[in-house]
């Protein structure tokens, strides 16, 4: 496992990274235009793609975690995504509390950017706790 200043920046870029899918899938689907519908049409697609692209690098680059297959993947992102709906709620919650209260687009992002900077540390602690956590070796006598 990663430690230290090594782990901060490696999280930090890739929270950085998801972000970035994340608002770029919404400006996406958000050039199809605007309304209720559409904007939360925004809001999912780009936090699937940011769960998605988060898992792979947190997976492998933050946690070094090297299991393979679908079982074991099967398992882990069923638990990452499960652990991500507690966060998702905070960075909803920031984006869409942003945009009700500007209707800027601009404004909705940094609500985003915000809400997903809170839930990215959040989820780090949850991540290590439940979905990547290695068992305690077990003393033999």
């Amino acid at each position: 496992m990663v430690t230290g200043w090594t782990l901060l920046i490696r999280y930090s870029a890739f929270a950085i990274v998801a972000t970035i899918a994340n608002l770029g899938a919404q400006r996406a689907v958000l050039t199809l235009g605007e309304g209720p519908l559409l904007f939360t049409l925004a809001i999912i697609a780009g936090t699937g793609l940011g769960l998605v692209v988060k898992y792979i690098l947190d997976k492998r680059w933050i946690f070094a975690d090297t299991e393979t297959g679908v079982k074991a993947h099967g398992k882990k992102f069923s638990l990452y995504t499960a652990m991500g709906l507690v966060t998702t709620a905070i960075f909803w919650g920031a984006e869409t509390l942003a945009w009700a209260l500007t209707q800027s687009h601009e404004a909705r992002e940094l609500g985003a950017v915000i809400g997903l900077a809170i839930g990215y540390v959040v989820k780090y602690q949850l991540d290590r706790r439940f979905v990547f956590a290695r068992p305690e070796a077990v003393p033999c006598n």
